[in-house]
């Protein structure tokens, strides 16, 4: 973890403390942090802080295992400072995309987790590291990176429109990789390098 650069370790770090403080405290950091419904209890703050809470252990480790296996190359690639404003990016976008279909459904709860955020992450090593081959259980042969993206993205798609597995935001994963794909965009708009902000 600590052969990490300097972005990727502190989120990764940011995400376990508050892990910790979430279960010294039984979860009382819930109600404050984690992105609420559009209402009287949400606020501002929680359109970042919800990415830094999770909600049991397999959770945190799925997305920080994701966050160790391609946050580390991506931050390199981007240099630190492009690379943070990146995964922010992912981040809100995220809650907005998340927060507008709990408004055009009536329905909402609490959401929190990082997946925004990864998935971001997740579509910007597919787009810069398209040929590199990652292993995906339960396939026993690594596939290009593209692929794995691009599947990941349809089965949440499908899952979203369907209603499967609702108890997962599967429209924030997707809003995690819009916010990835218009700053990307941005980006070759303005013909910057990588690595200058």
């Amino acid at each position: 973890m600590f052969a990490l650069p300097p972005g990727t370790r502190a989120i990764l770090l940011a995400n376990v403390l508050l892990f910790l403080i979430q279960l010294a405290t039984h979860d009382q950091l819930t109600g404050l942090l984690a992105l609420q419904p559009p209402g009287p209890d949400f606020h501002l703050w929680q359109l970042v802080t919800y990415a830094f809470l999770h909600e049991q252990p397999a959770h945190i480790f799925f997305n920080m295992f994701a966050l160790f296996m391609f946050g580390g190359q991506l931050e390199r690639f981007f240099g630190t400072s492009r690379f943070l404003q990146y995964y922010f990016a992912c981040v809100l976008a995220a809650a907005l995309v998340q927060l507008a279909t709990e408004a055009l459904s009536g329905v909402g709860e609490p959401t929190l987790g990082a997946s925004g955020g990864i998935f971001g992450l997740l579509l910007a090593f597919g787009l810069y590291f398209p040929r590199q081959r990652v292993f995906v259980l339960p396939i026993p042969v690594p596939i290009p990176a593209w692929l794995f993206v691009t599947f990941y993205a349809l089965v949440e798609l499908f899952l979203g429109v369907t209603g499967r597995e609702a108890n997962v935001a599967h429209f924030a994963h997707l809003g995690g990789m819009l916010g990835g794909a218009v700053m990307i965009l941005l980006w070759q708009a303005e013909g910057r390098p990588r690595g200058q902000l």
